[in-house]
Formats: C-alpha cells, structure tokens, sequence
C-alpha cells in the first residue's frame, strides 16, 4: 500500500503501524494454544522420566510397569534405548502390545540427518534416501574434527549412513504398525538382551507406545514417557525432549543415581534442569518436577550420597518439587516411594497447574488484544487527514451526462430497428436461398441400379421404395441445419449494436471485453446481486437466443410427409404395376420399375422441397422482429424499469475509475484503497473481541 497512497502524510502514518510484531506474537500464541489443547485433549496423565544415560531410569520404568529389559532395556555399559517410548496402562488387556510410528523418507531427512549437516557444516544434505546411501559423506572440516564433541557426532551420522541398508525398508512402513510384546525390542533398542549392537530399525522409528497392564491395576489413566536418556552425542536428542516435555508431559521424574564412591551435582546435571525448566515458560518447573535419587543398597550401598545431594540440590538451583530417595530397582518401593506420591501430588495439583499454564496464556492474550488496539486506532487515523471523498460532485455531473447520451443513443436504435422490423434479414434469406439451391442441386435421390439393388437386398420394389423415402427424407432436412447459423449471426448483429452504443456512448468498454455475447455476459457478470433490475437486463440480452429447432424445424417437418413412408401420397398402388407390365400378353414395357420409384422419388422431393421453400420465405422476417423485441425488452428494463437509474449510479460508483479513468483513475484508487483498509481494519476488530478471546470460563 505504500507505494500506491501518493500521499506523504498518509504514507508516514502508515509506516508506524507495527503489524510484524503483533503478527510474530500471534504465531507464537497460536503454538501455544495447539500445546494447550493437545495437553486438554488427551486422555492420560503423562509423567516424564528424564535422566543422564546409565542412571537407572530404564530399571524405575520396568519397575512401575511390570515390563523387563525385554520391553525397556537397560545396560550398564553404553546407552541402550534408542527412541522415545510411551508406556500406557490399561488394566482390561491381557497381552502386552506396542504401536509403531515411523520417520517417512522425507520427515528422516529433515529431522534427523538434516541437523547433522547443519551443525558439522558438511554442506549440502541428501535429498533422497538413495543420495544418503550411495553418496559418501563429506569429511569434518579440520576446525570441528579436532574436538571431540564434533567427531562423537560424526561417528553417529556415520551409524546412519553405514547401516541405511539395515533399516531403510522400515522408512516406507505405514504407521501405526502393531507389534507384539517379544518384538518390541527390536524396535526400541540399539542391542539385543545379550548386549550384541544388531538392531538398527530405531533408526528409523519416531515413536513407540507400549500398552501393557500396570502391577498396580488402580493407578487409572497414567502413561509413563521413557525417553533416550542424555548424554549421548545424538543430534536432535535435547530438542526433542524439550519439546516432549513442553507438548505431552504433565509431570517430570528426575532420575540421578550418585556414586558410592562419593558424587556431586554436575554442570551435566544442571544443564539437564535447564532445558527441562525451559520447556514450559508459563509453568516454573518446580510445580510439576521430582528429584529422583536411585538408592543402590548391598556393598555398593550410596545412600549417605543420595542424602548429601539432597541436601546440596537448592545450591545448583535445581528447584523440584520433593526429592525422592528410593531403589528404582525395588518393584515395591518404586510403587509406594515413587508412583504413589507423584499420583497423590497429581490428583490434588493437576487442575491448579492447568489453570495457571492456561492462566498465563489468557493474559498474555489480553495484552495482545490490548496492543492491537492501540495499533488499529493508528490504522484508522492514518487516512483521516487524506482520501477525502471529494470526487462525488463530480461523479454526480459525469453520471447526468452518462445516462442523458445512453437513453439517447439506446432511443435511437431502438427506432431504428422499429423500421427495420418488418423487412427481411438478410443473412436468414441468404441462408434460405442457399439451402434451397443445395436441396435441388443434390437431391439425394438413388439411382436406378441403387434401387435395383436395395430390391435384391429387400426382396421386394416395395421395401426399397420405403428405405429410399427415408433416405431422400434425411437428406433434405440436413440441409437446413444450416440455418441455425445464419439466426445466431442476425441475433448477435442486434447484440452488436447495442454494445456499440454502451462502448461509445456510456464509455463501458474497460469493464469488460469482447463484443456482442461475450461482451453482455461479462458485464452482467460483474454487475453486484444487489442491483437486481439492472443484473436482470443485461441478463437476458446476453443468452436471449434465436434457433433452428425452436424457430423453423417444426414448420418444415410438415413439409416432409411427402417423403415418409406411411404419409406419402406417391404410393406404388395396383395402377403403378399396370404401367409397366402388359397383363394380357406378360410382356415388360421398355420403362422399368426402378425407373418408376425413381420418378416417384423425384416428384415428392420436389414437392416437399416447393413447400419448404414457401414454408421460410414466410419467415424472413422473424429474426429481424425477434431481435428488435429482445433489444426492446433490454431498453426497457435498463432505462425505463423503476428504480432502475439508481441502480445504474451505484454501479457506476464501483466502476468509476474505469469509465472515466483521466478523471477519478487515481482519486478513486486511494478512495478505494481507504475503503478495502477500513474494511480490513473492521474485521480485526471484530476477531479481536474479548469474548472471542476468552478461553477460560
């Protein structure tokens, strides 16, 4: 709009108006209210366990589960789970199943292999599968491969590329795919129950839900979220938790196992917190977190480790909820120390943490509403100081003489059709007078030995006289279809006319294009509903039309008993027989019966075409009148049906920088423009009410 306003004030206004921002912070609230309904929507309480890689997290899942190392594995020496797994409970199933979500060719790409790319700056990525397989991966740039760090995460892209051949046929598998309960680690894990790294479809997997029945069949609707655990050099691995955690977890169980040989709380361990803590900004952290410290019991008891971090954790600032000290590992204690607080926390807290997440999105809603205002009001002063509508005078003084030259112009043709009315139309009579040379000039009538040959055919004189008429029937009635023609072109000369006169003299011609038909039709296209009397004139000029079938066909089918069988008065009767054969004698006379249905032949086409020929010669005059009635009817219903002046002006208002372009083109832009802004302007107020943006009741 700014380089369309031609106006300096207006445009320095404009450029006040801050959209961008308010725009930046609705798709922001947008996100969060797909994560709010997402979290409303779902039918279990989902708690999260987190923790650093080899901390016992998988042991606590098996124990609050009932599932083994077969279904969630563990390991003492590298990191075992290889994607997230949602373990539901629902005590009425009798045999454990899980649901199988796969990357898609395209989502692998870009989530998992495009990340690496991008961060170990190695150019350009695959764009197919195929390209990652047959391609060799480019090498880590000198400053990266130097730092370990860099060259762990290489060493995982490698994984991928190495062993593509192993897990790609699982990218094309359709999801969810169930599977049974012996399965299941084949698709979760990176090794199997004896430790052997041969399983690499969780490579190509996104997700897993396990559904299984909890040992404490009361817990109700819970789902326990096990995620891989951190620490490993998996690109992507943090930012999909954070986004696990901000999206589908309404409670965090930290999982921390210290050393019996003495520990504390690490930069790992206060990194892990951050990014929990930054995944719902609207819910400090501490309202929906446990610290969970695995108690190992025995001769590698760390008990009195567990208590100094307890007692150390608000040093690092890791603020939770409670701290928890139980073995993960103790079906009974996790149950009782672990589950049984966390779901008593929950029941109690759960709609309280709603309200305050939903809460902070409210306000923050308010405000945003608040500052749409302000900047809406700036939207509405911008064009008070210009774009006056000063151009109606004038557009008042240009419509008088528009409709004075339009009544006088559309008068005068329709006096000079009036006179016209009752002669011939020119192109009808040539159309007629040619068809009637074609009718006699080809007849169409069989020769003789045609004849001849229908009788062997038929066996009889009689039946080849009859196929004959039909044939000699059809023939002249196909000459006349070209008449159709010829009344189209009479019809559409009456439309160009007066066409002529709303080009030239109501100065219509930019709004639409063409002439004739086409021109009617694209015009009362653009006339608004609204003005009904005006629509409707244009209307039926436009696809009024004049036809063979409905003007001629039936006057001339009369005409063509003559050559139909049944209805034909040239009949081969006893007397025809006579005149060709001598009954006393036997002998043939030298004329032929297929001589005679020839003449026979020739005597009804003749006729028929005769009475054709009077038939339209009778007509001529029907185009010229039906065109004059039809153009008659247009004048009367855009110039002398009521209210039918009014309608016309508002019309001209829409349109005015068309019809008069030196004198509104530019005036009437801006004026338009204003229009389209306050318009706009209208239906954000109207989206932006407070009711509509009320979610909380």
């Amino acid at each position: 709009m700014l380089g369309r306003v031609g106006d300096i004030g207006t445009v320095g206004s404009l450029r006040e108006i801050d959209f961008s921002a308010i725009q930046k912070s609705i798709d922001i609230e947008l996100t969060t209210l797909n994560s709010l309904k997402s979290r409303f929507s779902r039918n279990t309480l989902n708690i999260g366990v987190v923790g650093r890689a080899r901390q016992g997290k998988s042991r606590l899942l098996q124990s609050l589960t009932g599932l083994s190392t077969a279904e969630i594995p563990d390991g003492d020496d590298q990191h075992c789970t290889g994607v997230r797994s949602n373990v539901h409970h629902n005590s009425e199933i009798k045999e454990t199943y899980a649901q199988v979500w796969f990357h898609t060719e395209r989502s692998f790409l870009d989530e998992v292999i495009a990340p690496y790319y991008e961060q170990l700056h190695l150019g350009s990525r695959p764009r197919s599968i195929q390209d990652l397989a047959d391609i060799p991966l480019p090498e880590l740039p000198k400053e990266l491969a130097e730092k370990r760090q860099a060259a762990a995460k290489y060493d995982h892209l490698c994984r991928y590329h190495q062993n593509i051949d192993k897990y790609r046929n699982a990218l094309s598998e359709s999801s969810p795919r169930r599977i049974s309960r012996h399965e299941i680690r084949e698709y979760v894990a990176q090794d199997t129950l004896e430790r052997k790294r041969i399983y690499f479809n969780y490579l190509a997997v996104r997700e897993v839900k396990i559904v299984c029945s909890f040992p404490n069949v009361d817990v109700g609707q819970i789902a326990l979220i096990d995620m891989p655990g951190l620490g490993d050099t998996g690109i992507g691995d943090e930012e999909r938790m954070i986004k696990t955690l901000g999206q589908d977890i309404d409670l965090v169980l930290f999982v921390r196992m210290p050393k019996s040989t003495g520990d504390f709380w690490s930069k790992e361990d206060v990194e892990l917190y951050d990014m929990a803590n930054s995944a719902l900004i609207d819910l400090p952290i501490k309202e929906w977190s446990f610290m969970v410290l695995n108690h190992i019991g025995g001769s590698a008891d760390n008990r009195r480790n567990c208590e100094s971090l307890a007692a150390t954790i608000t040093e690092k600032h890791i603020d939770v909820q409670d701290i928890i000290i139980a073995d993960c590992a103790n079906s009974e204690e996790a149950q009782i120390e672990i589950l049984d607080r966390v779901l008593h926390y929950l029941g109690q807290k759960i709609e309280i943490l709603d309200r305050q997440y939903a809460s902070a999105c409210q306000d923050r809603l308010i405000q945003l509403q608040k500052t749409v205002v302000i900047e809406l009001d700036k939207a509405k002063d911008a064009w008070r100081q210009a774009s006056k509508d000063d151009w109606f005078p004038k557009f008042l003084e240009l419509f008088g003489k528009f409709w004075n030259d339009l009544t006088r112009e559309l008068e005068r043709l329709s006096s000079s059709m009036i006179s016209e009315r009752d002669s011939d139309d020119k192109n009808f009579q040539s159309a007629v007078d040619a068809a009637i040379a074609a009718c006699r000039s080809e007849p169409g009538i069989p020769t003789s030995n045609e004849i001849e040959q229908k009788c062997y055919a038929a066996g009889a004189y009689m039946t080849a006289y009859a196929e004959s008429l039909h044939e000699v029937r059809t023939h002249l009635s196909k000459q006349f279809l070209s008449l159709d023609i010829a009344l189209k072109e009479s019809l559409e000369e009456a439309k160009f006319r007066v066409v002529e006169v709303l080009v030239n003299h109501g100065r219509l011609g930019k709004i639409a294009e063409g002439r004739g038909s086409d021109f009617l039709k694209q015009l009362a296209e653009k006339i608004p509903e609204n003005l009904t009397g005006l629509k409707l004139g244009f209307q039926t000029l436009a696809t009024f039309d004049l036809q063979y079938r409905g003007l001629v066909q039936h006057r001339i089918r009369r005409h063509l008993d003559v050559l139909t069988p049944n209805r034909t008065t040239y009949r081969l009767d006893g007397g025809f027989w006579d005149k060709w054969m001598d009954v006393k004698t036997g002998r043939v006379n030298s004329t032929p019966p297929a001589e005679k249905i020839v003449y026979n032949l020739c005597k009804a086409q003749a006729e028929a075409v005769n009475n054709c020929e009077k038939e339209l010669k009778s007509l001529l005059k029907e185009p010229s009148q039906a065109g004059f009635a039809i153009v008659e009817e247009f004048i009367d219903r855009v110039l002398r049906a009521e209210n039918v002046r009014t309608e016309w002006q508002i019309f001209l208002q829409e349109v005015a920088a068309d019809v008069w372009i030196d004198e509104f083109g530019t005036t009437l832009e801006r004026t338009q423009l204003r229009r389209d802004w306050i318009q706009k302007i209208g239906e954000v107020e109207n989206a932006k009410q407070l009711d509509a943006l009320n979610f909380l009741r």
